[in-house]
């Protein structure tokens, strides 16, 4: 694949080869020839663009070593010159250079992705991040992706029509398993601008990103580009009107809470809690569903992901409708009770953290009656059996909060928690004795033999 040796390579600089160069379908050469353009007089101008874009076809590997370093070369100057062209052009860029020059950006970009980029993110520790693999191409396809930048921003979309088509952006997105984080960024970039330019194809970009999505959730899980995807998502919720469409509600409901469940979720969900965080921003009444949702997908044996959605809810609670204080506050102190329990002493210490949050504590307090028993318990267990010295410090702190804010509720608590200690102590002898008696009947009918 693009291997050469280091004798001068001949180009053809015939417009017939470059459309024979194009990757999609011999149809569209067909109709582009059926409307007369190649009977249009080339100048010499032309001829020698046409001649650059043919060089800039051949594919490079950059691995194999038969490949002529002069030849890579001068393919990279080439680009360097189509990229100046690009920019610099004062009047339309004609049809007989823009098509070739469409389909030399998709054969370099359009290419298979190595096989290692089906790993999944679930099979790595959750202390690591995700393992890049650079594209050794990449001195070539970073000219590429500026090339095509510079089109679509440069160009009227309803003329790039023609030339980018829905196929076109569909190829773009698969790309986004490129294991070269550079290539992604990139090309986040372009398809964005895309997105914002090319407003004809914005439902069908935005469904072709929820079948990724989809897939990602419920078949794979392993998927290179789900945080720049997430951010291109950011920008878009960013200028929904209000109120929300359905539309935009099922895909919250439906794309981003379960998009909390699966392994790898930690290495995108800055971004997904981003896109959720905007959502509530925008419509607060939907808060407390968010919440309700995000607390059915609590990890169970995940104690980095725990430690992601205790900060989510925190950052939610400040944005939530405060109407809903009340409803949510068992709820969520629930939960966050039980990982203030801990063993895992990050989890443990995030969770007390979040009781220096001003909007928190408004929002537990709403149902004090309620949540004071939760917490109450909570936190004498810490100071009684937890093993780290630092959280039980921060018990003894946030203890000492809640007992200035109403002492008599929280002693009434702990002689409720003494109480309930009790009868499950009375619970727990009356088992051993039943257990003890059956073990003695079964002995007595033991037989010797």
């Amino acid at each position: 694949m693009g291997a050469h040796n280091n004798s001068p390579r001949k180009f053809s600089t015939t417009l017939q080869h470059l459309f024979d160069l194009d990757p999609f379908s011999n149809s569209i050469n067909n109709s582009f020839i059926s409307k007369g353009i190649r009977k249009k007089p080339l100048d010499s101008e032309n001829l020698d663009i046409l001649s650059t874009i043919s060089r800039c076809c051949v594919l490079f590997s950059f691995t194999n070593p038969s490949e002529s370093y002069s030849d890579q070369e001068l393919k990279r100057r080439g680009l360097i010159q189509l990229l100046g062209m690009v920019k610099s052009s004062d009047k339309p860029i004609p049809d007989q250079i823009l098509r070739p020059l469409v389909s030399m950006l998709s054969v370099n970009l359009f290419r298979p992705l190595p096989a290692s980029c089906s790993f999944t993110v679930n099979n790595l520790p959750e202390d690591e991040e995700t393992v890049s693999t650079l594209v050794p191409a990449w001195p070539h396809l970073q000219l590429v992706y500026e090339i095509l930048l510079r089109l679509v921003l440069n160009m009227d979309p309803k003329k790039l029509r023609d030339y980018i088509d829905d196929r076109f952006v569909l190829h773009l997105l698969c790309l986004f398993q490129s294991e070269d984080p550079r290539e992604r960024e990139r090309l986040k970039n372009v398809y964005h601008r895309i997105y914002c330019r090319f407003t004809f194809y914005r439902s069908f970009m935005r469904k072709s990103m929820n079948d990724v999505f989809f897939c990602h959730i419920f078949e794979t899980e392993s998927h290179c580009g789900i945080s720049e995807m997430l951010e291109i998502w950011g920008s878009i919720i960013n200028g929904f009107t209000v109120p929300l469409k359905e539309e935009h509600k099922l895909f919250l409901m439906r794309v981003l809470i379960p998009l909390h469940k699966t392994k790898g979720m930690h290495v995108y969900h800055r971004q997904l809690a981003y896109c959720v965080s905007q959502f509530v921003q925008k419509e607060p009444a939907i808060g407390g569903l968010v919440i309700r949702a995000i607390l059915r997908y609590w990890p169970v044996a995940s104690s980095q992901k725990e430690v992601l959605l205790i900060g989510e809810l925190e950052e939610l609670v400040e944005h939530v409708d405060p109407g809903q204080y009340r409803r949510l506050s068992l709820p969520i102190c629930s939960q966050i009770a039980r990982c203030l329990n801990s063993w895992n002493s990050q989890v443990a210490e995030r969770a007390l953290y979040v009781w220096n949050n001003e909007q928190f504590v408004k929002m537990a307090f709403m149902s004090m009656e309620e949540v004071f028993p939760v917490v109450v318990e909570g936190m004498e267990k810490n100071l009684k059996w937890h093993w780290n010295k630092s959280v039980k410090q921060l018990t003894e702190n946030i203890k000492t909060m809640l007992e200035e804010v109403d002492p008599n509720l929280y002693e009434k608590c702990l002689e409720e928690m003494k109480f309930k200690n009790y009868l499950a102590g009375q619970e727990q002898a009356k088992r051993k004795q039943k257990w003890d008696r059956i073990e003695s009947e079964a002995a007595k009918n033991v037989s010797p033999f």
